[in-house]
């Protein structure tokens, strides 16, 4: 697991509800998580990361591994 994805599984494992643990291939649409947790969450994403994504933008991300590969291209 890269340094990345640890990060974003602690934020997801400290904020989100899920009963099960994050799978980075899954689509957004598909992990149970309601549009406010969602929002939320890509707000604590821009924190921990230093990112702007907007609501919208987080639309281009259809699964955990697409965020990983966004900020991962930022921090190179």
């Amino acid at each position: 697991m890269s340094a990345t994805e640890s990060r974003l599984k602690t934020l997801i494992n400290d904020n989100l509800d899920l009963d099960h643990e994050p799978d980075f291939d899954v689509r957004f649409s598909d992990v149970g998580v309601s549009s406010v947790d969602a929002v939320a969450f890509f707000k604590m994403v821009n924190q921990e990361f230093d990112l702007q994504l907007q609501a919208e933008d987080c639309l281009q991300f259809e699964t955990l591994r697409d965020l990983v590969k966004f900020i991962d291209a930022r921090a190179a």
